[in-house]
C-alpha cells in the first residue's frame, strides 16, 4: 500500500508541471498493460487546472489508453506463451509481481472473452475492472484484433470523456461526486447496456 501511495503521489505531482499533458499520455500507456493506478486522478487535476482544455486531455488520454492496450495486446500475442498452454517467463513476472493478474482470474477471462467477446473489453475499459489484465488476455487469446480496437477506442473514450465533461460543466464541486460515485455508475450503466442488448438479441 505505501508503494501504491508514493506511485499516486508521483503521478498527480505532474499536474503541477509544464510536462501534464505527456505525463497523461505516458500514465495512459503504461496502465492499459502494467501500470497499476488508472489515469484518472491526473486526467481530473490537469483538467481543473484548465477547463478549456478538457476535452483536449480526455482526447490524450485516451489515445494514450488506447495505445497501450496495443502494447498489452501485443505482449499477449507474441510474449505469453513459451508453449502452448504454458506460461512464458515474461508472464509468470506479472503473475507475481504486477497487480490485478492471477493465474485463476486469467483462466476465467478466457472463458468470459470465448462467451461475450466485444463486451468483455468495452467493460473492463469502461468500469474500474483492471483493463491491463484484459487487453494482455485479449493478445495471448487472440481475440479479433480489429473488435478488440473499436471496444478499447469506445469504452475509454466514453470514460475519459465523461468525467472531463462533467469537470468542465460543473467544475470542481464535481469531484467528490466523481471520487464516490463515478465508479458505481459506470457499472450500473454497463450492465445495463449489456442487458438491452442481450433483451434485443431474444425478443427481436
Amino acid at each position: 500500500m505505501r508503494l501504491l501511495r508514493r506511485l499516486y503521489d508521483w503521478m498527480l505531482h505532474w499536474a503541477d508541471t509544464p510536462y501534464g499533458a505527456p505525463a497523461l499520455f505516458c500514465i495512459s500507456f503504461a496502465e492499459a498493460s502494467f501500470f497499476p493506478i488508472p489515469p484518472d486522478p491526473l486526467l481530473i487535476a490537469l483538467v481543473l487546472g484548465s477547463q478549456r482544455k478538457a476535452f483536449h486531455l480526455a482526447l490524450t488520454c485516451t489515445l494514450g489508453s488506447v495505445s497501450g492496450a496495443i502494447f498489452g495486446y501485443l505482449i499477449g500475442y507474441l510474449a505469453w506463451w513459451s508453449a502452448p498452454g504454458q506460461f512464458s517467463p515474461i508472464a509468470g513476472f506479472f503473475f507475481r509481481h504486477i497487480p490485478g493478474f492471477s493465474i485463476p482470474l486469467f483462466r476465467e477471462i478466457q472463458g468470459a472473452f470465448e462467451e461475450w467477446n466485444f463486451w468483455v473489453v468495452f467493460t473492463a475499459g469502461f468500469t474500474p475492472i483492471p483493463y491491463k489484465v484484459f487487453t494482455i488476455a485479449g493478445g495471448a487469446f487472440a481475440i479479433n484484433f480489429p473488435m478488440f480496437l473499436i471496444a478499447s477506442f469506445i469504452s475509454r473514450g466514453a470514460r475519459f470523456f465523461l468525467v472531463s465533461a462533467l469537470i468542465w460543466r460543473f467544475g470542481s464541486p464535481i469531484t467528490a461526486f466523481i471520487d464516490r460515485y463515478f465508479n458505481l455508475l459506470a457499472i450500473l450503466f454497463t450492465l445495463l447496456l449489456i442487458g438491452g442488448f442481450i433483451a434485443l438479441r431474444y425478443f427481436l
